[in-house]
């Protein structure tokens, strides 16, 4: 049943990619479950999660470096989970800002007896703001060539900037197919989610400008090594128009026995753009993950390599249950 399972989840990812631009992402995409896939929306071992997370990228290059904050609550209820995602981006110059709130519902359902395949659903919806502050812009019809060339503020730019703040729809879905088979050796999983499904104009000048869909799909397997450690295979596919990205990663982790500590660490290769390293730990109830991008891309020259950092913090709160099951519990 697994592997029919697999392939109908494929199939639904192929038939996405028909559609062919890039949102703001994370390099620990799957730290943030609400931001990666809705159905993963109270797929949690505990009474409620609580999620944060920051991002800075191209401080090396620019001196208003590009960064990412993200907020998410989610809880599950019987076979339903509900959320609430709230996301920060910030960019460049013009102080480019997009404000995004967002509410989850998710459905989860048992597909065999003994209730270890489990497929789940998910919805998001609710608005984006996006605002700039385009007197903080320099336009081409601003360069002076004199005194050796400047941007001369004082000349008008000449563009017709119809409004600073703008606000848009958001609807998001998806799916996903796990495994929770308690001592077993593979815990995989497969998930795709789709996102901007209304596709809103954005534009600051009034004109018809579709936010193209963003498609996502990822696929990994936990395997169990011994009870104390284990390590998590995984690959991300993003489509958004013509922009397409690859995300190849691998997790461990480890138990220490006397401290009650999960010690993390990995690896994640971004295709023609980054190498990211990822250390973290999970004590108790709480797990606290950072990363480092080291750039890759044809910018590494004047960014010297240096890329982004990255940090998360996630709080899971859940009753005392047998150590035992802390440690072969399955984690997506």
């Amino acid at each position: 049943m697994m592997y029919r399972i697999l392939i109908i989840l494929s199939i639904a990812f192929s038939v996405s990619l028909n559609v062919s631009a890039q949102d703001a992402h994370l390099s620990m995409y799957d730290a943030a479950p609400l931001f990666l896939n809705p159905a993963l929306t109270g797929v949690v071992d505990g009474d409620f999660r609580v999620h944060g997370q920051y991002r800075t990228q191209w401080k090396s290059v620019n001196y208003k470096p590009y960064t990412s904050y993200l907020l998410s609550f989610d809880m599950p209820f019987k076979k339903w989970g509900f959320g609430i995602q709230l996301n920060n981006y910030r960019a460049g110059k013009g102080n480019y800002n997009a404000l995004k709130g967002l509410v989850s519902a998710g459905y989860n359902t048992a597909i065999d007896k003994n209730k270890n395949h489990v497929l789940s659903f998910g919805v998001q919806g609710g608005a984006v703001q996006k605002s700039v502050e385009y007197q903080l812009l320099s336009f081409n019809n601003q360069y002076a060539t004199s005194n050796g060339g400047y941007f001369d503020e004082n000349i008008s730019s000449g563009e017709d900037i119809d409004a600073r703040t703008v606000f848009q729809p958001a609807l998001n879905a998806g799916m996903m197919y796990y495994f929770v088979k308690q001592n077993s050796r593979l815990n995989p999983f497969i998930g795709v989610s789709v996102f901007n499904l209304l596709q809103p104009d954005e534009s600051f000048f009034g004109i018809d400008n579709k936010l193209p869909l963003r498609f996502y799909a990822h696929v990994g397997s936990r395997i169990n090594f011994t009870e104390t450690f284990y390590i998590i295979p995984k690959i991300l596919y993003m489509q958004q128009e013509k922009f397409s990205e690859q995300t190849f990663a691998v997790e461990a982790g480890y138990y220490l026995k006397n401290s009650e500590l999960y010690l993390l660490g990995g690896l994640i290769y971004r295709n023609k753009d980054a190498a990211v390293i990822t250390v973290g730990g999970k004590l108790d109830q709480f797990t606290l993950k950072l990363a480092y991008d080291i750039n890759t891309s044809s910018l590494s020259t004047a960014s010297s390599g240096r890329g982004g950092f990255e940090i998360s913090l996630t709080y899971v709160n859940q009753k005392r249950r047998n150590k035992n099951f802390e440690k072969i519990c399955p984690r997506l």
